[in-house]
């Protein structure tokens, strides 16, 4: 696209949205109008172009595909992109989700709607990019970028205490990611390069990999997030508008696992040995503690928000194992929590959006008055369980056999975390959808409308097919996770032959 490739084309997309954008004229309901649907059009097209990606993308061949590379400062920083099949299926993700945050913004949000989308495109260039990115400081540029346009999405957008909520969610990730640019400028200095495709085969010195591990750690594990920085992103999810919300579940969350995937695995895993222990413990934390604070919450986006906690810590879990099944299932497990967290968000937005407010005692019987939006929510609701025969249960089975084979003891206290949900999603539904209907402002509320079910429909399909046909993920994942394992491997084997 313009002299550039298929890679480069998702990042200009949004950016020409968002010029087209730019060039409308005046605040009436017409230009409101036009920019929805130029906002659209942008995001169903970048998504086109992200199964074009698709279609030229090898699932049998480990290494990176669709590279570009080009000058940029000097020798040091290089404009290098490139996808394989840890990556890949997040930049699908991306672009698959977007289209539908537009349209759950198309009545929701009526006031500097241009801007609103221009945010929303903007941030989709930097999400893709983080995916994209073949260069340390690249990867850094977009890793913050995304921070600019979610705070301005939630600061202005939000609820009542949406600025506080804004400046937390800024700051938390912030200061975790200053460390990690602390690290990158000492690999740099170590490496002479910043190209992660030649980082992935440089050999840190341990001491150094211990330092530069806990350096990329406190970025990833506030991204996530992991207990005990987890607390910026309950706020977060309450005062975002619904779509904001899809996006930062959906998609933010899932840089943290990415980051864990790209470089703390591969470029310190001896460092990634010897922490293994302390990620362990703290994703059994996030399971079991974030679902005991999950059943006595009454709002509803907090509850789904401790909930991504929980579900979050299965990913790390099944990374630090350090096996295959592990880290093929913590890549299903973020896709899959990406599309359901992300519909879950979406049928929140849809009772907000008619009766404005999220306490769950504010609800009740709602099957009565909406039978399809009941059968939607029951189908994201046992997915988020992890029930058979739907995508929830596929990622949370790999990484619990990937980790039983490491540790049976962590893999058991982790399947705690399966009926501990099951209670607070169970409880959630049972109060919200069944019993009677005893609040007169409910009698007249209205099932999915058309609009609505555009936008659920897809995601009730896939959710329930990968569940049952989980291979194209996990075929597309396999080669990469192979290769990632056995280069871990032979890694702590030349350190062991080294007696380091």
């Amino acid at each position: 696209m313009f002299g550039f490739g298929i890679l480069s084309g998702l990042l200009i997309l949004p950016i020409v949205g968002v010029v087209c954008l730019l060039l409308l004229r005046g605040d009436d309901e017409a230009t409101n109008n036009n920019a929805r649907w130029i906002a659209l059009w942008t995001t169903i097209v970048t998504f086109l172009l992200s199964l074009w990606a698709w279609a030229d993308f090898n699932t049998s061949v480990a290494g990176f595909q669709l590279v570009e590379q080009r000058a940029w400062f000097s020798q040091a920083i290089t404009y290098k992109l490139g996808v394989d099949g840890l990556s890949m299926p997040f930049v699908l993700l991306t672009t698959f989700l977007m289209p539908f945050c537009i349209g759950a913004s198309w009545l929701s949000i009526t006031t500097r709607v241009k801007e609103y989308m221009i945010a929303f495109l903007v941030l989709e260039t930097l999400m893709i990019g983080v995916f994209e990115a073949l260069d340390l400081l690249l990867f850094y540029l977009f890793f913050e970028g995304g921070l600019i346009p979610m705070f301005l999405i939630i600061g202005i957008w939000g609820g009542k205490r949406r600025v506080y909520a804004a400046f937390k969610f800024f700051l938390y990730t912030l200061l975790g990611s200053l460390l990690m640019l602390l690290a990158i400028m000492a690999m740099y200095w170590y490496a002479k390069t910043t190209d992660i495709t030649v980082l992935l085969h440089t050999d840190f010195p341990l001491g150094m990999q211990k330092y530069l591990w806990l350096a990329f750690f406190a970025s990833f594990a506030v991204k996530m997030p992991m207990w005990p920085v987890h607390t910026w992103l309950p706020d977060a999810h309450v005062e975002a508008p619904t779509a904001g919300s899809v996006i930062l579940a959906g998609i933010l969350l899932k840089m943290g696992g990415y980051g864990f995937i790209r470089f703390s695995l591969p470029m310190f895993p001896d460092a990634s040995q010897y922490f293994a222990p302390l990620v362990f413990a703290l994703s059994i934390v996030a399971i079991i503690y974030t679902s005991l604070v999950a059943l006595v919450q009454t709002d509803m986006k907090k509850l789904i928000a401790y909930s991504s906690v929980a579900h979050m810590g299965f990913v790390t879990m099944g990374l630090f194992a350090m096996t295959a099944q592990g880290v093929e299932g913590a890549v299903f497990q973020m896709v899959s929590h990406g599309l359901v967290s992300g519909a879950l968000f979406l049928c929140v937005g849809v009772v907000y959006d008619r009766m404005h407010t999220r306490e769950i005692s504010a609800y009740g019987g709602l099957v009565q008055r909406m039978p399809r939006y009941a059968v939607a929510l029951m189908i994201f609701t046992l997915a988020n369980v992890g029930l058979p025969g739907t995508s929830g249960f596929v990622g949370e089975f790999l990484t619990l056999i990937g980790t039983f084979q490491v540790n049976s003891w962590v893999a058991l206290l982790a399947t705690t975390g399966v009926i501990l949900s099951a209670a607070y999603a169970l409880y959630l539904y049972r109060r919200i959808i069944f019993g009677v209907i005893d609040k007169p402002n409910l009698t007249g509320i209205a099932d999915l409308s058309m609009r609505e079910i555009v936008i659920l429909a897809p995601l009730v399909v896939l959710t329930l097919y990968y569940g049952v046909h989980p291979q194209p993920i996990i075929d597309a994942s396999a080669a990469s996770a192979e290769a990632l394992i056995k280069g871990f491997d032979q890694a702590l084997a030349l350190t062991k032959t080294a007696g380091l």
